[in-house]
């Protein structure tokens, strides 16, 4: 007797001791009263009794899941492989318990097929430039289909966008090709730009009598300065004009006084 009832008594302490839960802060507990929902407890000291009543932890810190590496085509049709980095918690634990059987292995496949949905509407320069841009819309759509789940999900991050090795190579010569248009754009510009300056220089010379002989004197100047031993200049229109009306009135006048005598 002595012996079966020490083994009672150690039976009783161990279902007594059982009962008592200690839930840290970060944690929650769903309580189930013969199968059924009864409610949440913790944190804390809680008090389950013993085979009426079952708990079911519910961790609410941020979750770091990573998602595995996908693969895809993009729209205009080059094969890429991506992964990604989701970040999300749960905020009501009943629905995390209730409403999904296995809320951790439901987001991660969730997560892959969004992935390779969003991404695979987009081009490759999209996946590479916009990415920012990408991540919210992934987290969007996420954190809409896992609402009922009592889950929030805070960011998804795009990390790597791994690309065939030819596809980079092409790549990089159409970035060269991009380069060298621009640089035949802006040396283009520059070239008519200084046509008009051109243009509108000389009709400014044009306009005012004294600056085409300060130009030519200034050439003269830059001419001096070099080391060489002949030196070719032209004469100033104007000069060539001046001096053909001065030899045009002469020869006028000659004739005038010719008919006179």
């Amino acid at each position: 007797m002595g012996i079966f009832t020490g083994i009672v008594i150690a039976a009783v302490l161990a279902i007594l001791a059982s009962a008592f839960r200690v839930l840290r802060e970060y944690e929650r507990g769903v309580v189930f009263l013969l199968g059924r929902y009864q409610r949440v407890k913790g944190p804390g000291l809680i008090i389950i009794i013993p085979l009426l009543q079952q708990m079911v932890r519910v961790d609410l810190r941020t979750i770091v899941m990573d998602v595995p590496t996908q693969d895809l085509i993009t729209r205009d049709n080059v094969s890429v492989q991506v992964n990604a980095v989701l970040y999300f918690r749960v905020i009501d634990p009943d629905h995390a318990v209730l409403n999904v059987e296995n809320y951790m292995e439901a987001i991660g496949q969730l997560a892959q097929t969004t992935l390779r949905s969003v991404l695979g509407q987009h081009e490759l320069d999209e996946l590479l430039a916009e990415r920012e841009r990408l991540n919210n819309n992934i987290q969007t759509i996420l954190d809409q289909q896992t609402d009922q789940w009592g889950i929030k999900v805070a960011s998804v991050e795009i990390k790597h966008v791994d690309i065939d090795e030819s596809m980079i190579r092409a790549i990089a010569k159409q970035a060269e090709a991009e380069r060298e248009r621009r640089a035949k754009i802006i040396h283009a510009d520059g070239e008519f730009e200084a046509a008009e300056r051109l243009v509108e220089a000389a009709q400014r010379m044009a306009s005012e009598t004294g600056s085409m002989q300060l130009r030519y004197l200034q050439t003269l100047t830059e001419i001096a300065g070099e080391k060489s031993s002949t030196i070719v200049f032209p004469l100033p229109v104007n000069l060539m004009e001046s001096l053909g009306r001065l030899v045009a009135d002469q020869s006028g006048d000659d004739g005038d006084q010719a008919t006179a005598s």
